[in-house]
């Protein structure tokens, strides 16, 4: 950024700043206003639960305004609180929609804990197997998490296999292991951030650092690499696999 007498930016720069900050504003809009047409499209709830919350909600305060004498200053406020809900709604169904099609593809795990939010340390795909069943570490302050993805039959030696090798490294560091699926015992996709912060905490952020790097070793020796997020069902597979018997 270009400055000014005395380190102050300058006046191009600070017009230049301004416009790049617009066009990102002008970018987010249109990719909500995209993802609001793509939703809509898709599910036919959406609009009448948007639209109900914004009415219903500004009704309420309406009518508890005029109760006491206060229309005027609460109408605005349940209209904006509506509008807020609506918002709340319209997350949440693209969230729901979007793992349904991420749900039970190769690398939809890694995708989610990708996307997670705090003092998460994600290792993707530390081990996997040609049939792209794969195991993912997370190290956090409840420990470290082992994540399965695949067929729950080649996943437990898998697991097992990686849970003997970090146990080695990390001493009394409480070690869980998660299979992602629908069926007893195991962890629903969009269930799994939710799992996860839930969790005990049992370290701190100093032993997560001793931990990450005792474990970096590992992560040398991992398996055929996944995809980045999710891939289709049915994409080119028997092309995949023959790339990681290569490796």
């Amino acid at each position: 950024m270009a400055v000014g007498k005395g380190g102050t930016p300058s006046k191009e720069a600070k017009a230049a700043a301004k416009a790049a900050r617009k066009q990102q504003s002008k970018e987010r809009r249109q990719q909500l206003w995209q993802a609001f047409q793509m939703q809509r499209k898709e599910d036919k709830l959406l609009l009448p639960l948007m639209i109900g919350a914004v009415v219903g909600i500004t009704v309420v305060f309406l009518v508890v305004g005029l109760i006491f004498g206060l229309q005027w200053f609460l109408l605005p406020l349940g209209l904006l609180l509506g509008v807020l809900v609506a918002f709340i709604i319209f997350g949440r169904r693209v969230q729901r929609n979007v793992y349904a099609k991420a749900e039970g593809q190769a690398g939809a795990a890694a995708w989610v804990l990708d996307n997670l939010q705090g003092k998460w340390r994600v290792s993707s795909g530390i081990a996997a197997t040609t049939q792209l069943d794969a195991v993912h570490r997370v190290i956090g302050l409840p420990g470290v998490i082992l994540i399965g993805e695949g067929s729950p039959q080649r996943l437990k030696s898998l697991l097992a296999q990686e849970k003997k090798r970090t146990a080695r490294l990390i001493g009394d560091t409480p070690i869980y292991d998660i299979v992602i699926g629908n069926d007893e015992g195991q962890i629903p996709l969009k269930e799994l951030q939710k799992h996860l912060t839930k969790l005990p905490r049992n370290i701190d952020t100093k032993r997560m650092d001793l931990i990450e790097g005792r474990l970096t070793a590992l992560s040398s020796r991992s398996g055929p690499a996944l995809p980045k997020g999710p891939m289709p069902a049915g994409a080119k597979m028997r092309g995949v696999q023959r790339s990681l018997r290569r490796r």
